[in-house]
C-alpha cells in the first residue's frame, strides 16, 4: 500500500521537483526532498491543512510566494522529468522514508550551519547542504501516522 494515493502525473511532477531542488545532492538528497513532499500531503496541520495531493504541495503559495524556490525561479523544474527521478519519486510515494527527512515538513539550504530551529520547528538533521525540520511534538501528529 503506498504512503499516499497518487497518479502517474504526481510521479512526474514530484520527480521534476526532486531534481530541481536537490539534483546536486544525488539520489539520497532527492529522496529526502521527495519525502518532505509526501509528508506535507499526509499532514493535516499547520500550513498543510488544505493540501491533499502532490500538485497541491508543489504549487502551494505561502506569504505571497510559491513554497518551493524551484517553482518560483523555474530552472530545472520546468524541464521534462527523467526516468531516474521518476523511479525515485515512486520509491517515496510507495514506501521510502529515512532520517533526517523521515518526519520533516521543511528543509532549506542556509549556506551556513543549520539553525537549531526554523520558524519555531526543531532541526531533525542535515543531509549535505539541506537542513531538515520536523514539527514540534504534539503539533502535527498526522505526519507520524503509518510510520
Amino acid at each position: 500500500m503506498p504512503r499516499i494515493n497518487y497518479r502517474s502525473s504526481d510521479v512526474d511532477l514530484m520527480a521534476r521537483m526532486m531534481r530541481a531542488e536537490a539534483e546536486g545532492e544525488g539520489k539520497q538528497g532527492m529522496l529526502m526532498v521527495g519525502n518532505v513532499i509526501v509528508n506535507r500531503v499526509k499532514a493535516e496541520c499547520l500550513d498543510f491543512k488544505d493540501v491533499r495531493n502532490v500538485n497541491d504541495v508543489v504549487f502551494q503559495v505561502q506569504g505571497g510566494n510559491f513554497s518551493f524556490e524551484a517553482v518560483q525561479k523555474g530552472n530545472v523544474f520546468y524541464q521534462r522529468a527523467r526516468s531516474a527521478e521518476k523511479r525515485l519519486a515512486k520509491q517515496n510515494l510507495d514506501y521510502w522514508r529515512e532520517h533526517p527527512s523521515k518526519y520533516s515538513l521543511w528543509y532549506f539550504n542556509p549556506h551556513a550551519p543549520c539553525p537549531p530551529t526554523w520558524y519555531g520547528q526543531p532541526h531533525s538533521g542535515q543531509f549535505k547542504q539541506h537542513c531538515y525540520y520536523e514539527p514540534k511534538a504534539g503539533t502535527c501528529d498526522s505526519v507520524y501516522k503509518g510510520a
